[in-house]
């Protein structure tokens, strides 16, 4: 009788294959509340090399840190019509507190333009104080209601830029910087996932926003996700909240404004976008634990050398587990690790031993081989660089080998019903297809100019717009 399966395959059902993975890699379970949920060891671990690695980004682009609170009073939200209109159905009030009803509603954080900006007001008061370049890790909260782990739960971690600026033409290209040079930059370069760059429609961009640049992906379903956005707001909150400077000539003016976020909907990127049906496959740029060194048996000698191979690779700049739990099977132990998508294995055992070798197994590129022990060293930084360039190679050859160029609204949504991602001219889709194409769940996820940079505006010749089903 063949042996079940450790996961749903991909094949057969996608979504039950995730949540299967989500579970067994312990990387999270449903919270208490529906909608939320408890994020696990090995997959917070993703999200702190995550954080990491765009923080650092960030303040290289000359964004600082801060905090603000989670409570926001109601009445800022309306300060901004089409602001609090996109955010209605998301709300999270709270109207007692202290076992008395407040006396103003406030909002649990969904995002934190108008709290940011009742400070900005007072922050700013010259054009020497601009640009103020904002940044902050938080949690907020926007009550979901179909959610699925990592991609859509009712509270999420991110991080949200947002800052001011003197003129439209620094704001704009502030946001265009965070979205090429932050986000784009490490979506490919650590996450391995070929994102494509483009501007959201109208009817897609940010609530409140005059423009919204976004970074698409395919994940191994054909749907697209979203992954990170950057929006220039224009001075919208800048009026609703009298955000204004004294220029070099003495005018009091309005400033410009951006916001931009990440969120923990990364992980689930990371893990439909890389994983197969043995698990998840993690980038070694990003992995947590590169390299696990595995005692095969519990023989004194083994557990010593795996110990030592350990710290050797250690020192070698690599980030190491060694699995020396012998009294757990070695081939469960092995299993665990191929589903969390550890890029490396080396598994030693008695007779390795004997032969000053070690066995190397790679979760990415697939296939085992031995190894001399003294080589590991010099081999593994190789193997890692190797797998973290074969991950990207397949992102982007599966996007651009299920991609069909299409000139009418009703080959547009065939391709996106059958997994797929249509190109569209939008001189020949416009907002009217788009609103039908929405009809049959699928969306213009963004436009995009025929050589695949971002469009300066909506309606540029030659101007295509991505349209697919998402998440």
């Amino acid at each position: 009788m063949a042996k079940a399966p450790v996961l749903t395959p991909q094949a057969e059902d996608f979504p039950r294959w995730y949540q299967d993975l989500i579970n067994k890699a312990e990387l999270a379970d449903n919270g208490p509340v529906r909608g939320t949920m408890v994020i696990r060891p090995y997959g917070y671990g993703l999200w702190e090399r995550m954080q990491q690695d765009m923080d650092r980004r960030i303040k290289e682009v000359g964004a600082q840190n801060a905090y603000f609170p989670l409570f926001i009073p109601q009445s800022y939200l309306t300060r901004e019509a089409e602001h609090v209109e996109g955010f209605a159905p998301e709300l999270a009030v709270v109207t007692h507190g202290g076992g008395k009803e407040l006396e103003e509603p406030v909002v649990v954080r969904p995002t934190s333009e108008t709290i940011i900006n009742e400070y900005f007001s007072k922050w700013v008061q010259s054009y020497r104080d601009l640009p103020l370049l904002i940044n902050q890790w938080a949690n907020v909260v926007r009550w979901e209601m179909r959610p699925r782990l990592f991609l859509r739960t009712s509270e999420f971690l991110w991080q949200e830029g947002h800052t001011a600026h003197a003129t439209y033409e620094d704001a704009r290209d502030y946001a265009a910087k965070i979205h090429r040079d932050v986000y784009e930059a490490f979506m490919r370069d650590v996450l391995a996932i070929d994102v494509v760059p483009g501007r959201k429609t109208v009817k897609e961009r940010f609530a409140g926003a005059i423009n919204t640049l976004t970074l698409e992906a395919m994940m191994g379903d054909g749907k697209a996700l979203q992954m990170g956005t950057s929006h220039e707001l224009g001075q919208n909150f800048a009026k609703a909240f009298n955000t204004s400077y004294l220029s070099k000539e003495g005018k009091q003016e309005l400033v410009w404004q951006t916001s931009w976020g990440s969120t923990t909907r990364m992980v689930g990127a990371l893990v439909m976008a890389h994983g197969d049906d043995n698990g998840l496959r993690v980038p070694p740029r990003l992995a947590h634990i590169q390299v696990v060194v595995m005692a095969i048996k519990g023989d004194d000698a083994v557990v010593a050398k795996v110990r030592e191979i350990g710290d050797r690779l250690t020192a070698a700049g690599l980030r190491v587990r060694v699995d020396d739990r012998t009294d757990t099977p070695f081939g469960r132990r092995a299993v665990d690790w191929e589903l969390k998508g550890v890029p490396v294995r080396v598994e030693v055992g008695p007779r390795d031993l004997e032969n000053g070798t070690a066995m190397v197994a790679r979760r990415i590129a697939g296939g085992k081989e031995p190894v001399r022990i003294d080589a590991l060293d010099g081999l593994l930084p190789k193997v890692l660089e190797e797998d973290q360039q074969l991950l990207l190679t397949q992102s982007r050859e599966r996007r651009e080998s299920r991609t069909s160029d299409v000139r009418t609204i009703e080959e547009a949504a065939e391709v996106a019903v059958g997994g797929g991602w249509a190109r569209i001219p939008w001189a020949d889709l416009g907002p009217e297809g788009e609103a039908k194409l929405g009809e049959q769940s699928v969306s213009v996820r963004c436009l995009v100019a025929e050589d695949g940079s971002v469009p300066d505006g909506y309606d540029v010749p030659g101007t295509v717009a991505i349209v697919a089903r998402s998440y």
